[in-house]
């Protein structure tokens, strides 16, 4: 409805989370949110997420797209599972940024792990 989502919009939102026990959900604005909207996703965090995307940024699936490698989530028991294969501790794994496309689209959060694979010409494929 109105370009840039303000405060009232986002407090709204908050409230219907609310009334109907949700935790986390997604908002998709056409021009971004006031800086007032912002900081209130902010104070929200972490008892309710609500997550912005530009309309523009979902006109097009960025996870089909033909250069951005399959990332996969993996599960705590696969994460401890490598952890100790590789002797390493989880400070020690590559990061990735929150703001990462890919990321923003699973909805990675802080001490999550993904795998991501790409092909690679001399090994056949690529596991990070």
């Amino acid at each position: 409805e109105e370009p840039k989502v303000g405060i009232k919009t986002i407090k709204m939102y908050c409230q219907r989370m609310q009334e109907e026990n949700i935790t986390r959900a997604l908002i998709v604005v056409q021009q971004g949110m006031t800086p007032s909207a912002k900081q209130s996703l902010v104070d929200m965090a972490p008892k309710y997420i609500l997550e912005q995307f530009l309309q523009q940024e979902l006109l097009i699936n960025i996870t089909e797209h033909e250069l951005v490698p399959e990332h996969v989530v993996m599960t705590k028991e696969e994460v401890t599972e490598l952890l100790a294969r590789y002797k390493l501790r989880e400070n020690q794994l590559p990061r990735i940024q929150a703001g990462d496309p890919v990321a923003r689209y699973f909805g990675i959060k802080r001490c999550q792990v993904v795998k991501i694979i790409r092909p690679s010409e001399t090994a056949g494929r690529y596991i990070t």
